[in-house]
C-alpha cells in the first residue's frame, strides 16, 4: 500500500517515545508512554484515525510494529510488557530521527540476513508499513503486557509469608531442597535456606533474603546479609518484589561476596520457565496457563 507516514515522520514517533522512556528512568510499560509521547507529536488526524477493521489506533500500531527494529537493533529490551532503554538506545537518541530509525532497520536487516542461509532480496525489510503485520505485531504486545499486569498484581496481593512461600517453590521446582522456611516473625535476616542436595553438603548452599513491598532494597539490607555469608559456598540470593536501587546494584557489584538479585520481573520469568516442575502448592499460589496467539512478525 502506498505509504502515508514518512518514515522520517516513523522515526519521530519512535523517537519521541523512547524519549519518554529514557525521561521515566529507562523502563516503562508502552502504555504509559503513549499519551506523554502523544502530547509531543502533532499528530494528524490520519495518524490518530483508527485502523477499519482493527480498530487499533494508527500510530501506535506502527510504534509496536517499529518497535521490533529497535530491539534487534539493541536500542530497547521487552521483558514481561516492559520496555528497557539500552546504552545504545541512549546513544542512537543522539541522531536525527531519520537517521535514528534508518539505523534501527539496518541492523533489523542485518540480523535477518544473519539468520538466513543466503542474503537473497527476500531477506529486505520494506520500508512500508504493513497494516496486517502492525495489527498482529500490537495484539501481541498489548495482550503480553495485559497479562503480565495481572500476574504482578496477583503476586502484590499476597501477603509477605504466601510471598515467601511462592520463592521456597519456584527454588523446589528450580532442583534444590529447600529445608528451612522461617516462621513469621524476626528469623535473623534468613528467610530460606536451599541446597543441591538433601543434607547441602554440596555448593552453593544458598541463603535467601524476602522483601516484599513497594520500597526497593536498601544498602544497610545487603551488608546484612553480606555478613550471614561466612562459609565458602555460601551465595546469598535476595527476592524483591520492589526492586532495587542503583546504589544497592552498585554495594552488590563491589562485594567480594556472592550475591545474587531476583526482582519481580526475574521471578516470574523463572515461574514461567520452571512451572513445569512446580508442585500444587505453588501452583495454588501462583496459578498459569498458556494461552496461544497468532506470532508477530519477530519475537
Amino acid at each position: 500500500m502506498a505509504r502515508k507516514i514518512s518514515i522520517e515522520r516513523v522515526g519521530e514517533m519512535m523517537k519521541v517515545v523512547l524519549t519518554e522512556l529514557q525521561n521515566a528512568g529507562g523502563q516503562a510499560r508502552l502504555k504509559e508512554l503513549l499519551p506523554r509521547a502523544e502530547s509531543k507529536l502533532n499528530l494528524t488526524d490520519y495518524e490518530k484515525a483508527p485502523y477499519e477493521k482493527s480498530g487499533y489506533i494508527r500510530w501506535q500500531s506502527i510504534v509496536h510494529f517499529y518497535s521490533i527494529d529497535c530491539v534487534k537493533a539493541g536500542y530497547i529490551q521487552k521483558s514481561g510488557g516492559k520496555w528497557y532503554l539500552t546504552p545504545d538506545g541512549e546513544k542512537a537518541l543522539q541522531m536525527p530521527a531519520d537517521e535514528f530509525i534508518r539505523s534501527a532497520m539496518d541492523k533489523y536487516r542485518d540480523w535477518k540476513i544473519s539468520r538466513a542461509k543466503s542474503s537473497d532480496p527476500t531477506h529486505e525489510i520494506e520500508e512500508d508499513t504493513d497494516e496486517e503485520k502492525a495489527v498482529r505485531q500490537t495484539a501481541y504486545d498489548q495482550a503480553v503486557e495485559q497479562a503480565r499486569e495481572e500476574i504482578e498484581r496477583h503476586i502484590s496481593d499476597m501477603g509477605p509469608y504466601d510471598f515467601q512461600k511462592l520463592v521456597e517453590e519456584l527454588l523446589k521446582a528450580m532442583g534444590y531442597y529447600v529445608p528451612f522456611n522461617a516462621k513469621p516473625g524476626r528469623d535473623g535476616g534468613i528467610d530460606l535456606a536451599a541446597y543441591k542436595d538433601a543434607l547441602g553438603i554440596t555448593p552453593p548452599r544458598i541463603k535467601v533474603q524476602i522483601k516484599h513491598r513497594e520500597q526497593k532494597l536498601t544498602v544497610k539490607e545487603v551488608r546484612e546479609l553480606e555478613g550471614l555469608l561466612r562459609k565458602e559456598g555460601d551465595i546469598g540470593l535476595i527476592v524483591s518484589s520492589g526492586g532495587f536501587t542503583s546504589e544497592v546494584e552498585r554495594e552488590i557489584r563491589a562485594s567480594v561476596k556472592h550475591i545474587e538479585t531476583m526482582d519481580l520481573d526475574r521471578l516470574i520469568n523463572l515461574w514461567q520457565q520452571h512451572y513445569g516442575n512446580v508442585g500444587e502448592a505453588g501452583k495454588t499460589l501462583l496459578p498459569l496457563v498458556k494461552l496461544y496467539f497468532l506470532a508477530p512478525t519477530e519475537e
